[in-house]
């Protein structure tokens, strides 16, 4: 698969003057629920109608959707709004009922994406399709299992792909459900600058007042749109109750938040943004060097252990490192996920100098 302008055809072809906006529940719950929020949806920037049918749940027990019966709902909402509609679908035959109640989009959930068996099936449900197909990134950071999951679609003849960042599991607490990991879906873009990249900042977040923000951040990162749960009555969704925001919500937020332009063009902007540019390339050279020069140290380090036949990894110490840069770093602006990150990474490839001189 090759970067092509023809896969921004489906978008462009919505033909709109701001972000695509996807809305609506997470959970179509009743059919007065669906119209409800279709209705006070209907004249805001929102030109998709979401709700998912079939919903894939953690733990066995919580609610997994109605089912077909909702397509019906979002079919009669379709018709009184003229909002196109949006479903997931996990297997060929939701592919094949979603088709059949004129289901305008269709996307694929970040627990099917993981595994390429279900991908394929979907995409060969999906042969020759037009409507368009949004792939959200797999649970776990891996852009090729992501890519891979895309490049299955368009190898089965589906030409209008996107992709929706929707956040990766983790096992550390953190303040989002799943960590966004912007790197990876901007590494994305770099390889595919024309497929539609849309944001779910639901997922990620996974509490409501963190959704504006990152609904942002997206927005200054170049994205397309927004897929988000809207509800009229949150706080009483039958699923994924604290994320979900109200259409009312959502209307302010598509007013509020910024639109940046793609590239500046005043002179003094330039000016100053490579003078400043300059300066970043002058401090990464600078931080290669104290990060090369750190783990020469880590060498000498390992040879010493080596010598007196001492364990490579020394708990306290760490400890005692992680929890003093933490709080250096926060004093000077580094937030406490950030410090984690990079000093486990630094960690890490110290620990590999260590092994790698203790085996000689």
């Amino acid at each position: 698969m090759e970067n092509k302008k023809e896969l921004r055809n489906w978008l462009d072809a919505y033909n709109l003057d701001h972000p695509l906006v996807i809305g609506g529940p997470c959970s179509a719950e009743t059919e007065e629920q669906v119209l409800k929020i279709a209705h006070q949806l209907k004249d805001s920037d929102a030109t998709v109608l979401r709700a998912g049918i079939w919903k894939p749940r953690t733990r066995p027990g919580n609610f997994e959707g109605v089912g077909a019966l909702g397509l019906k709902w979002l079919q009669r909402a379709k018709e009184e709004t003229g909002m196109k509609i949006a479903t997931e679908v996990a297997n060929p035959h939701h592919v094949e009922l979603a088709l059949k109640h004129d289901i305008d989009v269709l996307w694929v959930g970040a627990r099917s994406t993981v595994s390429p068996f279900i991908v394929q099936d979907i995409a060969d449900a999906c042969q020759g399709i037009d409507n368009p197909v949004l792939i959200k990134n797999p649970i776990n950071p891996d852009l090729s299992l992501w890519l891979g999951a895309v490049e299955r679609f368009y190898t089965a003849d589906v030409k209008n792909l996107g992709v929706i960042h929707r956040g990766f599991s983790t096992y550390e607490k953190t303040k989002y459900r799943n960590i966004p990991e912007w790197q990876i879906p901007i590494d994305l873009q770099n390889r595919f600058p024309d497929l539609p990249l849309i944001l779910d900042p639901s997922h990620i977040a996974g509490n409501r007042d963190l959704i504006f923000d990152l609904s942002q951040t997206a927005l200054d990162l170049n994205f397309d749109g927004l897929i988000v749960e809207t509800h009229y009555d949150p706080d009483n969704a039958w699923s994924d109750a604290k994320q979900q925001i109200t259409p009312e919500t959502l209307i302010q937020y598509m007013k509020d938040l910024r639109i940046r332009k793609e590239i500046g063009d005043d002179e003094a902007y330039q000016k100053a943004l490579s003078e400043l540019r300059a300066k970043i390339d002058i401090a990464d050279n600078q931080l290669l060097e104290i990060l090369s020069r750190r783990m020469k140290i880590s060498d000498e380090i390992g040879k010493v252990k080596a010598k007196q036949n001492v364990a490579i990894l020394q708990s306290k110490r760490w400890n005692e490192i992680l929890g003093k840069m933490i709080l250096e770093g926060e004093e000077k602006g580094l937030s406490e996920e950030f410090m984690l990150r990079i000093y486990k990474a630094i960690h890490q490839e110290s620990i590999n100098h260590q092994k790698k001189v203790a085996r000689g």
